[in-house]
């Protein structure tokens, strides 16, 4: 008796570790880091967005964003399987190491993709929906099929996909798209390539031995870095529209002009130095960037919403 329950024992062990190492996998392999972008991004645009929705649709939506999201990452994962083997930064993702099979991760991708857009419709209605089926079909079709393995832009267009989610959660509470959201897209889109080119520079060997041609493969370091500047600086224009369109207040615009600052100077010395640590320094700072600009967006509409209370 003794020796069946430590068998029994050990098998549940052993099945507890195998489920806990499958949501590892797919934990990962729904790129948790551009997930969380995505969603906070999102849940700005949201919670700005004028109007009022029930609290249970509302994470309806944000579920439907992440699941956008995950099935994107997951059918990319499949797509881009055969590369990321070879590159040393994603060698470990669960579809190149071989722990999940790229048929599985298409599976779920495209399961993922169709449960989202439907409970999207669902919850915030049709053209929320459509927006979303958009934006996942944009980044598998236009940006991972098409664009990344054949042009140095295929950042600079691809990333209209990470910049639709807020505009998609904007209409699913108001049904029609105004001003804000589409600033937000703009920064969005414009903070891309300074971001993702940072990255490339610092890890050019990796693009360049599966043929990617991301732009400091084939432009070189010099070209990348004058780009750089130049959408980091248009980010930082971007950004203080808001404030000249009357939507957000001074405490946005501090934040705005501080970061854009950081954000630019930053740029600047990458082409002034060439340095991959430099580089470094501005891929992480571009993530903190986002995330703060955002979250000044929240602060600044809390500002004045407990200013106009008090008055």
């Amino acid at each position: 008796m003794a020796r069946e329950l430590t068998i029994e024992r050990a098998a549940a062990t052993s099945v507890a570790a195998e489920l806990g190492g499958l949501g590892r996998d797919l934990w990962v392999l729904f790129k948790p880091g551009v997930m969380q972008l995505v969603l906070f991004t999102s849940l700005v645009a949201l919670l700005l967005a004028p109007g009022v929705q029930h609290p249970i649709l509302s994470v309806a939506v944000m579920v439907a964003l992440a699941g956008g999201a995950a099935a994107s990452a997951a059918i990319n994962n499949w797509y881009d399987s055969d590369i990321d083997r070879v590159m040393v930064r994603t060698r470990r993702r669960p579809t190149a190491a071989g722990r999940v099979a790229p048929e599985e991760a298409l599976g779920v991708g495209v399961v993922l993709a169709g449960v989202s857009v439907a409970v999207m419709g669902l919850a915030a209605g049709w053209l929320a929906a459509s927006l979303l089926a958009a934006t996942i079909a944009f980044y598998v079709f236009v940006y991972t099929m098409w664009l990344k393995r054949r042009t140095p832009q295929n950042i600079v267009i691809g990333g209209a996909a990470g910049a639709l989610p807020p505009v998609v959660a904007w209409v699913a509470v108001t049904g029609s798209i105004d001003l804000l959201p589409v600033v937000m897209f703009l920064v969005i889109f414009l903070w891309t390539p300074p971001h993702f080119w940072a990255l490339a520079l610092y890890r050019a060997g990796d693009y360049g031995k599966v043929g990617v041609p991301m732009l400091p493969v084939v432009a070189g370091k010099e070209r990348t870095a004058r780009e750089m500047l130049v959408y980091a600086i248009g980010t930082s224009a971007a950004s203080a529209a808001p404030v000249v369109t009357g939507d957000l207040g001074a405490v946005y615009a501090v934040a705005a002009c501080l970061l854009g600052a950081r954000l630019v100077q930053l740029a600047w010395r990458v082409l002034r130095t060439g340095s991959d640590v430099v580089a470094n320094r501005l891929f992480r700072f571009s993530i903190v960037y986002l995330f703060a600009l955002f979250a000044a967006m929240l602060v600044d509409r809390a500002a004045v919403g407990s200013v106009v209370m008090a008055w």
